[in-house]
């Protein structure tokens, strides 16, 4: 029998994310983005937070807003449809936080690195921007084979990475599909992985499709059920981009007292995920957004 890792997300976020973490998520960019996460972390109050990923989405920009968080580790920071965030924004002009300004390439080849053990990988692509001028953590050097200039980018280790999965068995071992961007490097450079499932299954559900599993169990801390955790963005196979909720936290995020009430009704005034769904989203909401043209892959044959 495997050992389960199942807590709720709460006592997740209190045990696995301490003020002061460096925290990796929005992995995946438009796509899964644990949400439920980055809500429960603003209402624990945590403080102090790095905050590390490719493209990152307006859950960066709540957090930030929330005063959760201390130094930015990315390549962009804010609302897709719409452009930058706001509170990330404000946050920059007024030197409240620190930027470490990177590309989607330079940010995927410090992950990698960490996850690979190694302290840093070399890069073409860096040497045509200003990127290196600004980062401390990428720099130059000469090929050791070659003499050929490259850039170098230092290993990026988070303390956990935080990842919304379709699906996970009590121990960790998870299915996930569709864009995984930087996923999988992110979890194996990490040193704790928070997984938020959609749905938990029988390992043997797992097992009979190996090569979907994201990583090994065992790198995995712990196991939150969270239906709906990556909304407003897409789940493949579950729900849809909510644009409309994209839109409207723009003009709720405008100016800082704005953005205070919705914090307030959209996090504070509700406990948990289940809350804010059935409280903020509603019923007929969730079920427009949910998955009705199923495509289902071609199985495959691990017979033997």
């Amino acid at each position: 029998m495997l050992p389960s890792k199942v807590l709720p997300l709460s006592e997740a976020v209190q045990r696995f994310v301490p003020d002061g973490a460096a925290v990796a998520l929005g992995l995946s960019l438009e796509t899964a983005i644990p949400f439920a996460f980055g809500h429960e972390a603003i209402r624990q109050n945590k403080r102090h937070l790095t905050l590390i990923g490719p493209i990152s989405d307006i859950l960066f920009d709540q957090l930030i807003g929330a005063g959760c968080v201390d130094r930015v580790r990315a390549a962009w920071v804010g609302n897709v449809i719409t452009g930058i965030g706001y509170n990330y924004q404000r946050a920059v002009e007024s030197s409240s936080i620190v930027v470490e300004h990177h590309s989607n390439f330079t940010i995927s080849l410090a992950l990698k690195a960490a996850s690979m053990g190694i302290t840093f990988l070399p890069s073409l692509t860096a040497l045509g921007s200003d990127i290196a001028s600004e980062n401390p953590s990428i720099t130059t050097m000469s090929c050791p084979f070659t003499r050929k200039r490259l850039s170098a980018v230092a290993a990026i280790r988070p303390d956990v990475a935080v990842v919304q999965v379709q699906r996970s068995d009590i121990s960790g071992n998870a299915h996930v599909w569709g864009c995984l961007g930087i996923t999988r490097e992110a979890c194996m450079a990490a040193e704790r992985v928070l997984l938020l499932a959609e749905e938990i299954v029988s390992s043997d559900t797992i097992f009979r499709d190996p090569n979907r599993v994201l990583i090994p169990g065992f790198r995995v801390s712990a196991v939150a059920h969270v239906p709906w955790g990556a909304y407003p963005s897409p789940m493949p196979g579950y729900y849809n981009r909510d644009h409309e909720e994209f839109l409207r936290y723009k003009n709720c995020s405008k100016r800082p007292e704005d953005f205070e009430v919705w914090l307030r009704s959209d996090v504070h005034d509700v406990p948990d995920r289940d809350s804010y769904m059935r409280k903020c989203i509603g019923e007929k909401r969730m079920q427009a957004l949910a998955i009705h043209h199923h495509s289902i892959a071609e199985g495959v044959d691990y017979g033997y």
